[in-house]
């Protein structure tokens, strides 16, 4: 997983300005220091943190904890050992006993001490890096990159960290020049690199280290708990909405300037046409004639936050037009913000025909792509009968497929990381008559139970829940649900493990707080859900009925890789119905799925992708043979264009990406335009998984037609009025 300093760096990456937008040497970065108002919140989260009353599992300050703290908080600076040496953490001893002390008082000296020790080391190892540049590196010999180094010591001193980057920096060299770039332009792509490392390190602020400290602490209660700062508590709560309000255009900084990525549609850069994608915004102003304020080389969140703002309000920005290049005149528009819905990111919906097979007729199933249990929170809370819910999304789509005339139904649960308990409650109402969907026990043990209370269902048909490794939490209680109601087939990998509820707290309500002044929210472990069954999903996750090959190992992602997660455990399960039991069926689905995916030439490419993907990982290093990695990828290049030649020839749905090969850049360093619409190709490459997930869901509803017996012991005609087949 990567820490939270490692996502924020990736946010910020950019490369160095260029042409008449170039600033200055940078002066010597301000010597950051914790606020009386970090202290204040600090205090808060203890608080919270520290009491039974909220907290499901409390932790109180001691030493175990600060040492707890202190690791976590080095882990979050330098997951990968590359700055610090193993003489700058014996320097950091005395602080690894006083980092409780220092969230239960409010004084973060001794982490902000640490960072700037930190902000030193990254500017000697980007200096370090920088002056590898000069000379290209000798690729003939059989050294390699061991790029994972979570487990490995710290390095032993300056020398030893210069040889880790002497490898890091070949391997980056090694990527470009293997995909066709010059000495010089390679030189060039590095050291811009390099330098926008150290600039986006030095660019971060007192709350960013303040967070990033406070989360080391939240992490030491357990892996869900978090610290939101009032800008990410802001949008954690446009995510869960799939709302915001602005001007409706994604941005993207580069190049030290913010890029227009893409516009969304609906929106009001959309419904206005000016701006399109590529433009550069160099400036932002309020209102029609406010001045406006020079935005270059700002990080890309202080410029969201100045375009952004309450609908009916308007902004003016000033760009340059994307075909005028980096020196083109500066143009100005003005627009009037407005609610944004972000339609991309809400469920989705397709069909998939399955061809005739064994006598029957062809099938009609109709997948619902769910990427995230999402809910508006506030929406809710103004009008309780109009905001945005996946609930409501999906049975949309559901009356949709009812017209459509489907055969069944697979909700596609892939990668959905949970969101609302309450929408995963209600979704599950979606296929049941009423009757208990999960079991929370509350930190004094009280357990509760969280129903569907409305009578009657959106689909009555026969369903499958495709789920894997990333599907978890309100994923694993719909799936859990599914299964142990016997309502669904689940297929592909068991979940992630998620087995706890979170709450959102906010800190502004506390007495201490002081009226004006914003601290931000607490994501705070409250309960443990169960499945009606009893067992919880914590560690175990919800195992699949037809199992797919494992993409990752349980060691490596997933709940049980947390080292303070909380254990498996089980209570007493509740009465519920039984729709289905698809124990007798399940062998005869199995070989028919294998029988199929044997001839599946997408899956079974999958597969083997799969397989050497985990294979590679499993070594932790990289050549840095240049014979050898030109091997590798010609070998990849070579089996891209086969099986893209094989899908012309067998009339198979061809892959958009298949021509794509390794440019060796980051997102940051390519063309903004094209890697948006890269990303947007990458979404209609074949799913040889969904597609199967269909298949399999098809041949159950087949074989139930086929077998009266079969259908009766496996579908009890008194179980409900939910029917798989007539």
């Amino acid at each position: 997983m990567k820490s939270p300093l490692s996502i924020a760096l990736s946010a910020l990456l950019l490369v160095a300005p260029v042409a008449l937008l170039a600033r200055t040497e940078a002066p010597a970065p301000v010597v950051l220091a914790p606020t009386a108002e970090q202290a204040t919140t600090a205090k808060l989260v203890y608080g919270l943190l520290s009491d039974s009353r909220y907290a499901y599992r409390p932790r109180p300050a001691d030493a175990s904890m600060s040492a707890d703290i202190f690791k976590r908080y080095l882990e979050a600076l330098d997951p990968n050992k590359q700055f610090f040496t193993a003489a700058d953490i014996a320097g950091f001893e005395p602080a690894r006993q006083q980092m409780a002390e220092a969230v239960r008082s409010g004084d973060a000296s001794k982490p902000f001490a640490i960072f700037q020790v930190y902000r030193q080391r990254v500017a000697e190892r980007v200096a370090h890096a920088r002056k590898l540049l000069a000379r290209e590196p000798d690729f003939t010999g059989d050294e390699r990159w061991e790029y994972d180094r979570e487990d490995a010591p710290w390095a032993a001193d300056s020398a030893a960290l210069d040889e880790l980057w002497r490898k890091s920096v070949m391997n980056d060299w090694l990527r470009l020049k293997l995909a066709g770039k010059e000495p010089a332009e390679i030189r060039k792509t590095l050291d811009k690199r390099y330098e926008q490392l150290r600039r986006s390190v030095d660019e971060l602020k007192s709350e960013d280290v303040f967070s990033l400290f406070l989360n080391a602490y939240t992490a030491s209660i357990d892996p869900h708990t978090d610290y939101l700062n009032p800008r990410s508590a802001e949008n954690f709560t446009q995510a869960m909405s799939l709302s915001l309000e602005g001007i409706g255009a994604q941005l993207q900084r580069q190049d030290d300037v913010v890029v227009v990525r893409e516009i969304i549609p609906g929106g009001p850069a959309a419904l206005d046409g000016t701006l399109k994608a590529g433009d550069r915004i160099v400036g932002v102003g309020q209102g029609k004639s406010g001045p406006i304020e020079d935005v270059v080389g700002w990080r890309i969140d202080d410029v969201v936050a100045k375009i952004r703002g309450s609908k009916g309000t308007q902004v003016r920005l000033e760009y340059i037009p994307a075909e005028n290049g980096i020196d083109g005149e500066h143009r100005t528009v003005v627009l009037t913000r407005a609610r944004v819905q972000l339609a991309e990111q809400a469920a989705k919906s397709k069909t998939y025909t399955i061809p005739a097979q064994g006598g029957m007729p062809a099938r009609k199933i109709g997948v619902i792509e769910l990427p995230t249990f999402y809910q508006d929170f506030e929406g809710r809370r103004r009008n309780g009968n109009d905001y945005t819910s996946a609930t409501r999304d999906v049975a949309n789509l559901l009356a949709q497929f009812k017209k459509d005339g489907v055969d069944g139904v697979v909700m596609d649960l892939r990668n959905n990381g949970g969101g609302s308990l309450d929408e995963a409650v209600q979704l599950t109402g979606l296929f049941i008559d009423q009757g208990p969907v999960v079991q929370v026990r509350e930190s004094g043990g009280r357990v509760s139970v969280n129903a569907d209370r409305n009578p009657g269902v959106a689909w009555e048909g026969p369903l499958a829940v495709l789920v894997n490794r990333a599907s978890a939490s309100a994923s694993e209680i719909f799936a859990g649900a599914m299964q142990d109601y016997g309502r669904a087939l689940i297929i592909g990998e068991t979940t992630f493990g998620k087995g706890t509820v979170q709450n959102l707290m906010d800190l502004d309500r506390w007495p201490a707080a002081v009226e004006g002044q914003r601290y931000g929210q607490v994501k705070l472990t409250i309960a443990q859900f169960f499945r009606i069954e009893g067992g919880s999903t914590q560690h175990k996750g919800v195992v699949p009925d037809i199992a797919y090959p494992l993409s990752v190992d349980a060691n490596e992602f997933g709940e049980s890789t947390y080292d303070n997660a909380l254990p498996w455990t089980r209570i007493a399960a509740v009465p519920h119905a039984r729709y289905g039991n698809f124990a007798p069926l399940l062998p005869r689905l199995q070989a028919l799925h294998a029988e199929r995916i044997a001839q599946d030439l997408e899956f079974q490419w999958w597969s083997e992708d799969v397989a050497r993907y985990r294979e590679e990982k499993a070594k932790k290093y990289l050549s840095l043979n240049e014979a050898e990695r030109r091997a590798e990828r010609e070998r990849q290049e070579k089996q891209r264009k086969e099986r893209q030649a094989i899908r012309k020839e067998k009339g198979l749905d061809l892959d958009p990406l298949a021509e794509e090969t390794d440019d060796g850049l980051t997102a940051n360093e390519r063309d903004v335009v094209q890697d948006a619409q890269r990303q947007k190709a990458a979404e209609k490459r074949p799913d040889p998984l969904q597609r199967e997930a269909a298949s399999i869901l098809a041949n159950a509803i087949d074989l139930l037609e086929q077998d009266r017996p079969l259908s009766a012991q496996v579908l009890p005609r008194t179980a409900s009025a939910v029917r798989w087949a007539d």
